[in-house]
């Protein structure tokens, strides 16, 4: 995870931000995205049906185009159901980007999103999300992102102020404003992404959610994660290596084909307006991984080769 509250923008004007924010008086569709994986599809699909507040729409973008995933979605979701197959793998960022202009052509006024290997803690995910966003006049709200595995424990390193919190019970408060986990579990309004768009097919697994993360920041648009619900998702954490004694952290993923995308993604997103000023930060980081605590200068050459390309904007797949 990033933060990004660096970016220069011009404050929206009152009555568009109004107009942006979100209401559970409007519809909502669930968007999911998957891949050749519908037996774990069934359990993300099943609590997200049975919300507490309703869910207009089921939008299930399917990367497989697999015929026991359309049964399972029309079973489970009924005239809810909005199946979409593509024929190609879109990725992350290319299903939700059909599934949320899906939504939009549907008429829906938020959405909210979910994917095959995680799940909303409970059946009053939605209803929680849409009383702290009228609370706090929000966009886009949220939920905490927890281990699947050990809910108590979250999915991916969170940073309150200055500190990298790894525990539910670490965070302070119930809600935290400027931060999100984008694409887990989070809600958005339709009006809002007529400010910031739909995420960028391009980056296909990687990155998309931090340079949607980029793109809200700039617009002005509140938003924020309450933390007094949660999304459940594999573990994540892993990827994140500690460096300067666990002061600061940087990104290795367990595979060749993760890192390519993670590190040419990440070079095209510090080339991004509101990015650009933690270049400097990038290459203290990964340099000192590599060089100086793995001391790996083969890894460190090819790290610098992919975030070339990735600023260079050479979005070819290996």
């Amino acid at each position: 995870m990033m933060s990004m509250s660096d970016a220069s923008t011009e404050s929206p004007s009152s009555s568009s931000t109004n107009a942006a924010l979100l209401d559970r008086t409007g519809t909502t569709a669930a968007v999911i995205v998957t891949h050749n994986r519908v037996e774990l599809l069934k359990g993300s699909l099943g609590i997200v049906c049975s919300q507490t507040h309703p869910v207009d729409k089921v939008i299930v973008v399917d990367n497989g185009a697999d015929d026991a995933v359309r049964t399972l979605v029309e079973v489970t979701a009924g005239d809810r159901a909005v199946y979409v197959p593509s024929k190609i793998n879109l990725g992350g960022a290319g299903g939700f980007a059909l599934g949320f202009l899906t939504a939009l052509s549907l008429g829906m006024d938020a959405v909210w999103c979910a994917d095959d290997d995680g799940r909303p803690a409970d059946e009053n995910v939605l209803e929680t999300l849409y009383g702290v966003a009228e609370k706090n006049g929000l966009a886009e709200v949220s939920p905490v992102v927890c281990n699947i595995d050990e809910p108590t424990r979250l999915a991916f390193p969170l940073r309150q102020g200055v500190v990298w919190r790894r525990y539910l019970s670490e965070l302070q408060g119930d809600f935290l404003p400027g931060i999100a986990s984008l694409f887990n579990g989070a809600l958005i309004s339709a009006k809002a992404m007529e400010v910031i768009g739909v995420p960028d097919y391009r980056l296909f697994i990687r990155g998309d959610e931090v340079e949607y993360h980029r793109r809200i920041v700039r617009s002005g648009l509140p938003f924020g994660t309450c933390l007094t619900t949660s999304y459940l998702h594999p573990d994540g954490s892993d990827e994140f290596r500690p460096i300067l004694g666990g002061k600061m952290h940087t990104q290795y993923p367990d595979s060749e084909f993760k890192r390519y995308f993670t590190y040419r993604n990440r070079g095209f997103l510090m080339n991004q307006p509101g990015m650009r000023r933690l270049l400097p930060q990038e290459y203290a980081r990964f340099g000192w991984y590599f060089l100086v605590q793995q001391r790996d200068i083969k890894g460190f050459r090819e790290w610098l080769r992919l975030l070339r390309k990735g600023q260079q904007e050479k979005f070819y797949r290996p």
